[in-house]
């Protein structure tokens, strides 16, 4: 049987003002219809260039096509002209991007932008009128688990959480019925157990209906789960491909066992070195936040009488999904967030009811790790101005120390000294949490909040930044609330673990007990989500 989709010898090259990018180099792959192909690998490698392309979406210039074919149904994808791949995308391909909310217009309701192809279909005898193409697209969000759909068929995309919105990609990227299927990192950003459902979802619409889908990833355990075959992909080239068994099983290339295992399985191991004394004590905090944006005031209780404790050198994970409070608990510890009600103590002193100024000196004591360091770092500073603005503002090096002090913190963190003068634009995602990383040192704190550090990063970049966390909480003697949604990487680098659900905190325990033996049917239904990068356990665990 001919494959839909034949890519032969792919070659795709930037030509940039600092050279040539050989961005896809001789690449090779085929998927038939109701087949997943899995393309995986780091950030840059090439995936989302390869899948672009197809689809003529790369700007040109600075992109070009230098070479190959991509054979759909027996036409040549790389060479058809404009109004023969609006056909191809209108009726035959279509793609579900990695983040909704930067792919949905703000502007429309998700309604008019489901029915927008059906009404302005490039074929005219598939042209629908608007009152055929509501029924299509309330139909299509029933299919894909919108609840209430015929009323959230009028509602503006920020209005659904990111699952659902997400939920809202796929009825698009479906309204045509499409026989190829282009899923650009759909889960990244996306809860454990929502992650699921999204992946159950698409793996359910492939069956029903035949179609084949090309997945991009860089999570080998979300890989496992839902691909037939994979291609693996590291700066352009194609690493090795084959079935999914045998690149897991029987692997035959360094890169692609390097990916495998950088994958955090297991407990942490390294000693629990937590002391009797508490460093940080919360008693019955509440911080409410009032919403104005519905007809009348909502008071959103994000964080709701939470009491915890965090012991001196301990590192607490704090896990739970999007709009758990997670994060507004951390800011609230760190009086970043305007708390309502109970109190949070800091070695003794309470800092809830603290003005701005008396909590300067509290501030060189504690500091935050960011979840995304693009947006915290200020991209008009250099690294060196980064990381000795908060030495200098706090006193601890003044302008004869301070570069001697900046390269160390450059050494601890694992950034080249010749990269100092650089500005956060210039890195990768993982040198820049690097940065933030350092910044987050530098006034040698006693308590850091790292608010989801790893979510955004590749599975190689991750596992270094972890094992380089857990360095420094060594060397520094840090304490560390870590918060993330990834429990496997909560169990690779946390003591002991809280569970956060609709802003209570409903189980807390050491990380290994709480794993074996949870209590709450929340903290159960997480662990149950957690994919596993073994594709027979996986299968069963998914078939259960």
């Amino acid at each position: 049987m001919a494959a839909l989709l034949d890519v032969k010898n792919l070659k795709v090259h930037f030509h940039t003002r600092n050279g040539l990018v050989k961005a896809v180099d001789d690449v090779s792959f085929s998927v038939n219809a109701g087949e997943t192909l899995a393309i995986v690998g780091e950030s840059g490698s090439g995936k989302s260039v390869t899948c672009y392309s197809l689809l003529d979406l790369l700007p040109k210039p600075p992109a070009k096509i230098e070479g190959g074919t991509a054979m759909f149904d027996g036409e040549d994808l790389l060479t058809c002209d404009k109004d023969r791949m609006r056909h191809f995308r209108g009726n035959d391909i279509a793609m579900i991007f990695q983040d909704p909310m930067t792919s949905l217009n703000p502007n429309l309701t998700v309604g008019e932008q489901l029915i927008e192809p059906l009404i302005y279909h490039p074929d005219k005898a598939r042209r629908q009128d608007r009152a055929t193409a509501k029924l299509r697209a309330i139909e299509l969000l029933n299919e894909v688990g919108i609840v209430n759909s015929e009323r959230r068929f009028d509602s503006y995309p920020h209005e659904f959480s990111g699952g659902m919105r997400q939920r809202v990609m796929i009825a698009m990227a479906l309204i045509n019925e499409p026989r190829l299927l282009i899923c650009d990192e759909p889960t990244t950003a996306l809860d454990v157990t929502i992650q699921a459902q999204i992946l159950d979802l698409i793996k359910q619409l492939q069956k029903s209906r035949d179609v084949a889908v090309i997945f991009i990833s860089h999570d080998l355990g979300v890989v496992a789960g839902i691909a037939d075959k994979v291609l693996v992909m590291c700066n352009g080239v194609a690493m090795e491909s084959g079935d999914t068994d045998k690149i897991f099983y029987h692997t035959e290339n360094d890169y692609t066992r390097r990916l495998l295992d950088a994958i955090p399985e297991g407990a942490k191991t390294m000693a629990n070195r937590a002391q009797s004394e508490n460093l940080v004590e919360v008693s019955n905090l509440r911080t409410w936040f009032k919403d104005f944006s519905g007809p009348k005031l909502n008071i959103v209780k994000a964080v709701e009488d939470a009491s915890l404790t965090i012991k001196r050198g301990e590192i607490l994970g704090l896990v739970g999904e999007s709009g758990s409070g997670k994060s507004t608990l951390g800011r609230s510890i760190l009086q970043l967030a305007p708390t309502t009600e109970g109190t949070v103590t800091f070695d003794g002193t309470q800092l809830t009811g603290m003005s701005p100024a008396k909590l300067v000196p509290w501030r060189r004591r504690m500091q935050m790790i960011f979840q995304d360091p693009y947006a915290s770092l200020n991209p008009r500073m250099t690294v060196f101005e980064t990381l000795a603005e908060p030495l200098l503002y706090h006193g601890i090096a003044d302008k004869n120390t301070v570069t001697e002090q900046v390269q160390q913190l450059m050494d601890d963190v694992g950034l080249a000294r010749g990269h100092m003068r650089k500005y956060p634009h210039e890195f990768s995602g993982g040198q820049r949490q690097r940065i933030a990383i350092g910044r987050a040192i530098a006034t040698k704190p006693e308590l850091i909040i790292a608010d989801e550090p790893v979510s955004a990063l590749d599975v190689t970049i991750q596992a270094q930044v972890l094992d380089l966390i857990l360095e420094l909480v060594e060397r520094h003697n840090l304490t560390m609330l870590f918060i993330s949604h990834d429990l496997s990487v909560v169990r690779y680098i946390s003591d002991r673990v809280l569970v956060m659900h609709h802003g209570v905190l409903i189980e807390q325990g050491d990380t290994e007990h709480l794993w074996a033996n949870p209590q709450q049917d929340y903290t159960k239904n997480l662990l149950k989500a957690i994919p596993l990068a073994d594709p027979k356990s996986e299968r069963a665990r998914l078939s259960s």
